[in-house]
């Protein structure tokens, strides 16, 4: 392969990881920050299909979750309609089901031109952090705030986490959060309730141990990059 065709190959991974990075924050934008869906009308559709309802709302709970429907919503909707304990086990089902979605997409779009921008030595050092932690990552990323699940599920598709790694880690890391959005949803015409009182608690103890997750995974992973020595001076000072 000569030069020129290396470039041009570099610039079509360039402009391949690009496009899907500016979709999915198009979609972001549309579906999280618009709201060009309506969730109440889809609630609404659930609830009359009777009792298809639960499986139903799992297949489309798990679709619109890879579009970026936020996570909360979807799982508060899932307790008003189906109570705070067969709410909790359908938004896990939901949860698992986005993050094999948008862990195949990811992996279909960006993996190969995430592979090649990033040369054979990094890709090996992935690959073997992969093998090691990758389901600790996911586990590890659920439990940290403020982070899109479906971002994360498609970053991590692109990076080549298999698809087992994705489903097992995101039903154990989404586990406590699944039951405290959904056990609020299903408390929202009483949140002095002490199923209301128990989620937040929940919700504050799944804090604080994303923030010990991150910061421990940041640690990791500096201390994992390849640290350059420094070649003696040849003319070192009198």
């Amino acid at each position: 392969m000569t030069d020129n065709d290396a470039r041009r190959g570099r610039r079509r991974d360039i402009a391949r990881l690009a496009l899907l990075a500016v979709f999915l924050f198009a979609m972001f934008y549309l579906v999280a920050i618009a709201r060009v869906i309506d969730v109440d009308g889809v609630r609404s559709f659930i609830a009359a299909t009777g009792p298809a309802a639960p499986l139903l709302y799992v297949l489309v709970s798990a679709a619109l979750g890879a579009i970026f429907v936020p996570g909360p919503i979807l799982a508060a909707t899932s307790g008003l309609l189906f109570g705070p304990l067969l709410g909790t086990f359908v938004t896990l089902g939901a949860t698992v089901g986005t993050a094999m979605i948008t862990n195949l997409l990811g992996r279909q779009a960006g993996r190969d031109s995430a592979r090649r921008l990033l040369g054979a030595d990094r890709t090996e050092r992935i690959d073997a952090q992969i093998e090691r932690r990758g389901l600790w990552a996911v586990v590890g990323q659920r439990f940290v705030p403020g982070i899109s699940d479906a971002l994360a599920s498609y970053v991590f598709g692109a990076l080549g986490i298999p698809l087992w790694q994705m489903a097992v880690g995101a039903f154990i890391g989404s586990a406590p959060r699944a039951f405290v959005y959904t056990a609020l949803g299903a408390s929202i015409g009483d949140l002095s309730a002490p199923l209301a009182y128990t989620a937040i608690a929940v919700w504050c103890v799944v804090a604080i141990i994303g923030a010990f997750a991150a910061h421990r995974g940041y640690r990791t992973w500096r201390d994992a990059r390849p640290h350059t020595t420094q070649s003696p001076d040849p003319n070192p000072a009198d």
